[in-house]
């Protein structure tokens, strides 16, 4: 029963850490484009293959 008392403020003190951590990363807009990188990088495979296909036909 003595260790509960020791490991309860020591997960209450990371559970507010970890939800610093959250609101911290939101104000600085880690999550404002979530689906942006995923079709950039999409894209940009399709456009090498495009450009790589168009080099062998000159």
């Amino acid at each position: 029963m003595d260790v509960i008392y020791g490991l309860l403020p020591g997960m209450l003190l990371l559970g507010i850490i970890a939800v610093v951590i959250f609101f911290w990363a939101v104000k600085n807009g880690q999550y404002d484009d979530m689906d942006g990188a995923a079709n950039r990088i999409l894209m940009e495979s399709d456009q090498k293959k495009d450009e790589s296909n168009n080099d062998d036909e000159k």
